[in-house]
């Protein structure tokens, strides 16, 4: 893709300008919901496991919540938010007549995305940083990972929004593919003690559990050879989508 830098922070802006009215409304959801499994979870189900992980379990919920935090904040931008402005109000059309062009306005809409993805996963790091899940100073790696997060799950989230014909289809994409990923992504228990061969390996395709990973190790201060793949996959898979992004955007605002 060619992109303006110029003109992608354009759209963004032009987003962050409609999202400064209604943060106070927008945020409390997608923050909250996460801090609500932390809290009966964590200290529901972890007052009868001891240890989860080699940690106590709250302790083991936390990073996971962080990534899953980023990936709501950017998941519902990219859907709902995104599917309004092309269908509904024809955003996208009004954009495209200044010298914006449909390879633009995507960089800029993931752009946003990415930002709100780490506005939520920032704010729940600070927030389960203050009751001591997240060590200092070694966390702080978990930064980088919010926002890569979020771009995984943007160029997800705006490839199924470019390509279905009604809203009523993003119920599927939420309760159908962010849900199971949500539960079966190392969020909730470790994989590797409750699955095994191809059912494992079947794992390593799903996007969210190389975030939560990387989320875990920078929590811990560890590192291992793994992590590298995880970067690329997650790296990699967001190239191809937002290629694929690119050329249905292009063919959607041309028709």
């Amino acid at each position: 893709m060619r992109v303006s830098p110029r003109h992608a922070l354009a759209v963004w802006h032009r987003n962050f300008a409609m999202y400064r009215r209604t943060w106070k409304l927008n945020i409390l959801p997608n923050f909250f919901e996460p801090l609500l499994y932390l809290l009966s979870i964590g200290l529901g189900v972890g007052a009868y496991v001891d240890q989860m992980g080699g940690t106590s379990y709250v302790a083991f919920l936390a990073p996971g919540l962080v990534a899953v935090s980023a990936m709501n904040g950017a998941s519902f931008e990219v859907t709902y938010n995104a599917f309004v402005r092309l269908n509904f109000e024809k955003t996208y059309e009004s954009v495209l007549t200044t010298p914006v062009l449909p390879e633009d306005l995507l960089a800029g809409e993931i752009l946003w995305a990415v930002t709100r993805a780490s506005i939520y996963g920032g704010c729940f790091f600070l927030a389960v940083a203050a009751v001591g899940l997240a060590p200092l100073p070694h966390s702080l790696w978990a930064l980088p990972v919010i926002p890569l997060t979020g771009l995984v799950f943007a160029a997800l989230g705006i490839c199924f929004a470019l390509r279905i014909p009604t809203i009523d289809l993003f119920s599927f994409y939420f309760t159908l593919f962010l849900t199971p990923l949500f539960l079966f992504s190392d969020v909730f228990f470790p994989l590797e003690e409750r699955l095994a061969g191809r059912w494992l390996t079947l794992a390593e395709a799903l996007p969210l559990l190389h975030p939560v990973r990387l989320m875990r190790a920078a929590f811990r201060g560890e590192a291992s050879p793994v992590l590298l793949w995880d970067l690329l996959y997650s790296l990699a898979l967001t190239a191809v989508l937002l290629a694929v992004a690119a050329r249905v955007i292009r063919r959607r605002l041309a028709s």
